[in-house]
């Protein structure tokens, strides 16, 4: 391929995407005029349609109607802010449209796109003030309509109303008279509604419609809660009144103060709202009425709860008025025996000033209580305050009380432990003075060739250890804690004692029956004869350990084994 070649194909790729290139461009340009074209067409079509046929059509309807300087007034302002909008505004957005053509046909999209919206702006605010207007009109040329469907819905809902009311006359009996006279009001509107739809008043007509639906719908609530404010008012709350005064006087007669409830300024109060609920009712005013008696009964309701209260705390006190009398007093005679025996158990015992000023605080609080409970039953007895009061105050006593027992009882078993610790004293010395005499009579048993020395020294620790728990048991006062300790070191060193001998005389024989069970291969073995020399001269030095140890080497060396055998003869 020559050079000639290679240049030629090279402008024809020039060529062609200069070509694409002006394709695409002027593509570009079409959709973006045809886009410009589409939105002058709906602006001006949204011209168009700012003043429709059924503006006119409505305003026509208005000036059929009119038959009053009001109506008059209306319909010629109507008229002039149709002109308005007629002449002045859409003429102002015809230029403004005539304008935008005239950029589009110069090609100026630059400048064509804020004129554009400048002018949707301006064409919206025109057709809002139109819509605006058609709405007023039509409040008018509609009024009839929606008027009357209106009004045939409170008519049905007023003969409804009515219905009920005479069907259940008796129950509105106490307002009958401010009621029949409403209805005649309902009728007097629904006649004047008629009056002002023939005369075509129509700017009257829909103050008159509202006060026929703010008459029925009050007229409804009175229909529905009058029967219950009347029963509430008229027969319930009395009812409650007169059973609350006659179990009042009841239980002041008993003896129950009730002062703190304050019946009678709550009774005269109720009595006051229920006036006032029924002077409100008697002009068909019933705003809180319900809610106001049903917080006056329940608040009577309450009142035989509190009734209940008291009789269970005047049950409650009397029960504690008892039982804390005789505890008490228990509890008196109790720590006053104690305090006559002091000196007893100072001489018996060795009792510190601290421990003997329980019965002191004991006393003392005995007779707190005793001042306490005085003082309720003074308070009770000129009827003071109310059982449910005094109750508390006899519970906290009790609970006062019952503590000062706890520690009384506290106190009875440290001092009773004193005598149980003496006596369980004096039953240990007979029981370790029998351990000891046994420890002796099997050290003689069983003659020892020699007793350990170390026997006699055991012996006498534990002798001593028993004079010293005598002596103690002998002095006046004992002191119950070092008296524990003396019965604690004899009964060690007695037991001590006791084993020692025990273990003694157990090696000691076994050792005897090794030697003479060893005797009998003594001439057969000269290292038997030798082992159990040993163990004999051990023996009589009173060596008891090392000489079943040299025994039983003696006899392992002709019987392997020996010291089972032994200790199975031995057994």
């Amino acid at each position: 391929m020559t050079r000639t070649t290679f240049i030629f194909i090279g402008i024809l790729y020039y060529l062609f995407t200069v070509f694409l290139i002006l394709i695409v461009l002027h593509w570009i340009n079409k959709k973006e005029k045809q886009k410009y074209q589409n939105e002058i067409a709906n602006l001006e079509r949204d011209k168009n349609l700012i003043v429709g046929a059924s503006i006119l059509s409505e305003l026509n309807k208005v000036g059929a109607l009119i038959n009053n300087e009001v109506m008059q007034k209306k319909y010629d302002d109507w008229q002039k802010r149709l002109k308005e909008i007629k002449e002045v505004e859409i003429p102002k957005i015809t230029d403004a449209l005539i304008e935008i053509e005239n950029v589009f046909e110069d090609k100026d999209y630059k400048a064509l796109k804020p004129k554009i919206a400048t002018l949707e702006l301006q064409i919206a605010y025109v057709k809002t003030k139109s819509n605006f207007l058609l709405d007023e009109i039509r409040e008018i040329t509609l009024s009839e309509e929606k008027n009357r469907e209106t009004i045939t819905k409170l008519k049905s809902e007023y003969r409804l109303i009515l219905t009920k009311y005479h069907n259940h006359k008796l129950d509105y009996e106490d307002v009958q008279n401010p009621i029949e006279l409403q209805f005649e009001n309902v009728d007097k509107l629904f006649s004047t509604f008629e009056v002002a739809m023939d005369k075509n008043e129509y700017t009257e007509v829909g103050k008159i419609v509202k006060a026929i639906d703010d008459t029925i719908g009050n007229l409804k609530v009175v229909i529905e809660e009058a029967p219950s404010i009347i029963i509430m008012g008229k027969k319930l709350i009395p009812d409650k009144i007169a059973d609350i005064k006659k179990i009042t006087t009841k239980m002041e007669k008993e003896g129950y103060n009730l002062d703190y409830l304050n019946i009678d300024y709550n009774i005269v109060e109720s009595e006051k709202k229920i006036n006032d609920v029924f002077g409100r009712l008697n002009v068909l005013n019933l705003e809180d009425s319900v809610f106001e008696l049903k917080t006056i009964l329940d608040y009577f309701d309450s009142l035989y709860h509190n009734f209940d209260k008291e009789r269970t705390s005047k049950k409650v006190f009397e029960d504690l008025e008892r039982s804390i009398l005789i505890k008490a007093t228990k509890l008196e005679k109790i720590s006053n025996d104690l305090n006559k025996r002091i000196e007893d158990l100072k001489y018996s015992y060795d009792l510190s000033d601290e421990e003997l000023s329980i019965l002191d605080v004991i006393k003392s609080e005995i007779v707190s209580i005793k001042e306490d409970y005085a003082r309720i039953i003074d308070l009770r007895r000129r009827g003071v305050f109310a059982f449910s009061r005094l109750h508390k105050e006899m519970e906290i006593l009790n609970s006062k009380l019952l503590k000062t027992e706890e520690k009384l009882e506290q106190t009875l078993r440290s001092l009773g432990s004193l005598k149980e610790d003496e006596k369980r004293a004096r039953e240990q010395l007979d029981e370790i003075k029998k351990i000891l005499n046994q420890a002796k009579n099997n050290m003689r048993s069983y003659r020892l060739p020699v007793t350990p020395k170390s026997f006699y020294v055991e012996l006498g620790e534990a002798a001593g250890a028993i004079e010293d728990m005598v002596l103690e048991l002998d002095k006046r006062p004992i002191s119950i804690k070092i008296l524990n300790t003396r019965v604690d070191t004899a009964r060690d060193l007695t037991l001590k004692v006791y084993n020692t001998i025990k273990e003694s005389v157990k090696t000691a024989r076994m050792a005897e029956v090794a030697i003479v069970y060893g005797n009998r291969y003594r001439a057969m073995h000269k290292d038997v004869e030798l082992w159990l020399i040993k163990a004999e001269t051990a023996f009589y030095k009173g060596n008891f350990k090392i000489s079943l140890e040299n025994a039983i080497n003696a006899i392992n060396l002709v019987e392997p084994g020996i010291y089972k055998k032994l200790l199975e003869e031995y057994q």
